[in-house]
């Protein structure tokens, strides 16, 4: 269990911050990767994501494609949700956003030199992801310099956070606003 009832909210903060601290820093934390939904053309969508880093202001950072979906649904709404499970603590998050996209920017540029090796092809096919191929290898065509032209970062800046410790009959919710700073109340599950 992430938290239980006898503990106070500020208490129950701080453990919620420190696991999505580790999603960041552990690639073997079940919070390393969410599922980030958007709102597409023609509705909701949601795909997994890895979480790359997440700011002592608990924004998250999430490297991407500039030709994807997902760039194109949050530049036209940067309403975003994040979502969150934890197996062995039998907790879900759920956060509700706002978006920055930034590509071509100081804070891509800076992000880029963190991308090491091979993992830059990730950001740099010759064609755009979803583009339809008529066998799998043509996916695999990336520019010879694996520049930082598509390289983009999502900054997910959280409004609210809504966090659900499953515990039999006995589960625990509590919601997290931001105003000046984070505030907890506790719900009925």
């Amino acid at each position: 269990m992430l938290f239980s009832e006898n503990e106070s909210l500020t208490e129950i903060w701080q453990s919620l911050v420190h696991e999505l601290h580790r999603g960041a820093l552990d690639p073997k934390h079940p919070f390393r990767y969410t599922n980030l939904g958007t709102i597409g053309k023609t509705g909701p969508e949601i795909r997994t994501v890895v979480v790359r880093s997440v700011s002592k202001e608990l924004d998250f950072y999430i490297f991407t494609d500039f030709r994807s979906e997902k760039v194109a649904e949050l530049i036209t709404n940067p309403a975003a949700s994040l979502h969150f499970y934890h197996p062995s603590k039998r907790v879900q998050v759920r956060i509700k956003a706002r978006t920055e996209v930034h590509h071509q920017n100081e804070l891509s540029q800076r992000n880029w030199l963190q991308v090491q090796g091979e993992a830059k092809k990730a950001y740099s096919s010759t064609l755009a992801p979803s583009t339809p191929i008529q066998e799998f290898k043509e996916a695999f065509d990336w520019t010879e310099s694996g520049d930082a032209h598509q390289f983009t970062v999502l900054k997910i800046i959280p409004d609210s956070i809504e966090v659900l410790q499953l515990n039999g009959t006995n589960h625990l919710k509590i919601s997290y606003s931001k105003t000046n700073s984070w505030a907890g109340q506790r719900l009925v599950p």
